[in-house]
């Protein structure tokens, strides 16, 4: 294991999503998840060619500036022209022994969707995972089914990397997955097409900063 329950995965886990969010604009973005207290950002950008998502890290990176942990998915050529903090694998991308040679000391998370896959990526030495969806989700249209509330908490207490929920989480939400044993919440839909971004980003954030001050 690389990491014992490392403190830096924690709050708010923003996604910045060009199924969502237009990739001009992504550094603009990133600045107003920042700013509302996002503590790590993700760029994840299905489909898109290389060249606009290099632009897009980029500016992500000079955006969020030391203030929040950049984490590109997939792509870790991105991550390593952009100077980003790290990258996020799914299951059937560049397997993480592999990623790890290539990015020695960077962060790498891992998404899983179940407790067999959470404990191989804790053995492969990843540095965070997540786990989901929770809750139903559109914003992956090929998302699992929903794991649920009790999954979460099971996977939370039997691997002993920080646990990052994902899938249908909302402000409304989030409190039941700190509750259940998260680290930090990823909320993707519900602060991307909020009227204001910010504001919705420092409600969310707000809250997971009182429910770790209730735990401590």
């Amino acid at each position: 294991m690389r990491n014992s329950r490392p403190t830096f995965i924690s709050g708010l886990y923003a996604v910045v999503d060009s199924g969502l969010a237009r990739l001009e604009k992504a550094g603009e973005c990133a600045d107003e998840l920042a700013s509302g207290g996002a503590r790590i950002v993700q760029l994840r950008a299905k489909g898109v060619g290389s060249a606009a998502m290099l632009r897009a890290a980029i500016e992500m990176r000079k955006a969020l500036a030391g203030r929040a942990i950049f984490i590109v998915n997939d792509r870790i050529d991105i991550v390593l022209m952009a100077g980003a903090e790290g990258v996020h694998l799914g299951q059937d991308d560049i397997p993480l022994k592999d990623a790890r040679r290539l990015l020695p000391s960077s962060i790498i998370g891992v998404s899983t969707h179940s407790l067999e896959e959470a404990e191989r990526a804790e053995a492969d030495g990843a540095d965070y995972i997540s786990f989901g969806p929770v809750f139903p989700t559109t914003t992956k249209k090929d998302a699992d089914t929903p794991k649920g509330l009790a999954m979460l908490k099971e996977v939370s207490e039997k691997v002993d990397l920080p646990v990052v929920a994902i899938g249908g989480i909302t402000e409304e939400t989030v409190l039941s997955v700190l509750e259940s044993g998260a680290s930090s919440a990823a909320l993707i839909s519900d602060i991307l097409l909020a009227p204001r971004i910010r504001e919705k980003a420092a409600a969310v954030s707000a809250l997971i900063e009182k429910a770790r001050n209730n735990r401590g």
